[in-house]
């Protein structure tokens, strides 16, 4: 899983293109709109305004950020210090169309350091969607993305020790989706298909990163019922394959499963939320070396609003997570998580974020923690130009006989935006 960098997150806070609106939903029983977020505010004023191209309007964009990171090989000891430049252009498509919809996008990443000239990479997304409203309530959505990434030092799923790999680590993602929404006045059904597939450069005989590449395949379902426009209660299942390719003596494919119950709603002009609880299980072919994990599933989300400029999310999840350690085939992944948001200005943002981890591997003796503080500041000049400026600090403890790294990281990013 890849995580936006809290620059990013401070361009979509404040700096985007404004949001396409499905007229099917109004009317709704399962909207949860009375309150709008700090995020979720329109700024027409400071919103691209695109340019007009027959059905279609684009949105292009550059954003160039010049990061100082104080561990840039997320090591303990013998830290390396360096400034960072990315140049990351983009450009979304939307359609204008009153019903359906259909969007494209690209967007890449140029990243070169001051020093460490190995570390320089580029990245590059492409993606497809679209969306076919069948009658009121009732659509059926679609999306197709490919991308060319590069995994940070810093991930939990890096080398061991963090940084031990000469160069980084390259790999590609194709995602597919589709997915069917039919609503029945206080039912909604939805049935979703996800199909993810991993393609690792691998780095020599010494640094194999073949046994990485999988397929990941998920089909699931959910029932929504309304018991009041503003609460619905819901149960839900998906199920999972995890195919990798190289069927060695350590191959981790396996099926799994989830089930859950839970809410969405909007309880008052001060709250709403999404809580999901439930039970989880990975069970893998290799069944004689890597046993089944299994237990107690959560995900859920919270949202307050003590003032119209202000909002205060709370987040959290318990999920089954793929492992790249020696000798285990997964591990359980616990992250509780919060964010503030305050609009100082019209134009000026102030963004704070928490989250702390703990993951528990199965198979081997190994146990992580980590903790991420962040905090941004966005200055709108315009509707074309953005200011950003975000700290970031990850701390990472590994303990057990077969831990990794453990480190500290600190990132100060300069960010400025320019759309159309």
């Amino acid at each position: 899983m890849r995580l936006l960098t809290c620059s990013a997150i401070a361009a979509c806070i404040a700096l985007t293109a404004p949001q396409a609106v499905q007229a099917q939903d109004l009317g709704s029983n399962f909207k949860r709109d009375k309150n709008v977020s700090v995020r979720q505010r329109p700024r027409p004023d400071y919103e691209a305004s695109g340019q007009k191209a027959g059905g279609f309007t684009l949105y292009p964009r550059v954003t160039v950020d010049l990061e100082h990171n104080d561990n840039i090989y997320a090591v303990a000891a013998g830290k390396i210090d360096d400034n960072i430049w990315r140049v990351k252009p983009e450009l979304a498509v939307r359609s204008n169309w009153s019903r359906n919809a259909l969007g494209f996008f690209a967007g890449g990443n140029v990243v070169r350091y001051g020093d460490q000239k190995t570390e320089n990479t580029q990245e590059y997304t492409l993606a497809a969607n679209g969306r076919i409203d069948v009658v009121r309530g009732s659509n059926v959505s679609g999306s197709a993305q490919y991308q060319n990434l590069i995994e940070p030092r810093s991930a939990i799923t890096a080398g061991t020790p963090a940084g031990a790999t000469p160069k980084p680590v390259k790999y590609n993602i194709t995602t597919t989706n589709l997915t069917a929404v039919k609503e029945f006045n206080r039912l909604r059904l939805t049935g979703r298909l996800d199909d993810k597939d991993f393609n690792y450069k691998d780095q020599g005989a010494a640094f194999n990163q073949n046994t990485r590449d999988r397929n990941e395949l998920s089909y699931g379902a959910k029932a929504e019922y309304a018991v009041s426009p503003d609460t619905a209660v819901y149960a839900t299942a998906t199920g999972n394959k995890r195919d990798y390719d190289i069927k060695g003596a350590t191959d981790r494919s396996s099926d799994g499963y989830v089930v859950g119950v839970g809410a969405n709603f909007e309880a008052s002009d001060l709250v709403r939320g999404d809580l999901q609880v439930g039970y989880m299980k990975q069970s893998y072919d290799k069944s004689a070396l890597y046993k089944s994990i299994s237990g107690f599933n959560a995900a859920g989300r919270l949202e307050w609003f003590p003032t119209q400029l202000t909002t205060v999310g709370l987040n959290g999840s318990r999920t089954i997570e793929e492992s790249t350690a020696t000798g285990s085939a997964g591990f359980i992944s616990n992250n509780i998580g919060a964010t503030i948001d305050h609009e100082l200005l019209r134009n000026v943002l102030l963004s704070g974020a928490y989250t702390h981890g703990k993951d528990n591997y199965k198979g081997v003796d190994r146990s992580d923690k980590r903790d991420n503080v962040s905090a941004t500041a966005a200055y709108l000049l315009n509707r074309r130009v953005g200011l950003f400026l975000t700290y970031n600090y990850l701390k990472q403890d590994s303990s057990g006989a077969a831990k990794a790294s453990s480190f500290k990281d600190n990132k100060l990013i300069a960010s400025v935006a320019l759309q159309f």
